[in-house]
């Protein structure tokens, strides 16, 4: 079974940044339905609409809790591998 951070961390760096391209045009439109939801919680709530103002509190929260679940896609920032140093091959000797 596969490990999505390892397959992500491995994928070639156009996917990645599909990946978060896509992740921030998610969190874009969550932020803006969330202000939009607060807005009317506001304006329902100033009217007396306590049940609606309710009802898009919620919805707003949801909104908020769905924003942060998708940040855990976000790619791992790209770096580059450390070159390996080979150790000294040391043969045995018998003389100590």
């Amino acid at each position: 079974m596969s490990n999505f951070r390892k397959s992500q961390n491995e994928a070639h760096p156009n996917k990645t940044n599909t990946i978060m391209t896509g992740i921030i045009i998610l969190q874009i439109l969550f932020v803006s339905i969330q202000i939009w939801f607060l807005f009317g919680a506001l304006n329902n709530a100033l009217e007396g609409n306590f049940y609606f103002a309710l009802t898009t509190f919620v919805g707003s929260a949801l909104m908020a809790v769905a924003s942060i679940w998708v940040l855990r896609y976000l790619p791992e920032p790209l770096r580059k591998k450390p070159a390996r140093k080979e150790k000294p091959k040391v043969s045995p000797s018998r003389n100590p």
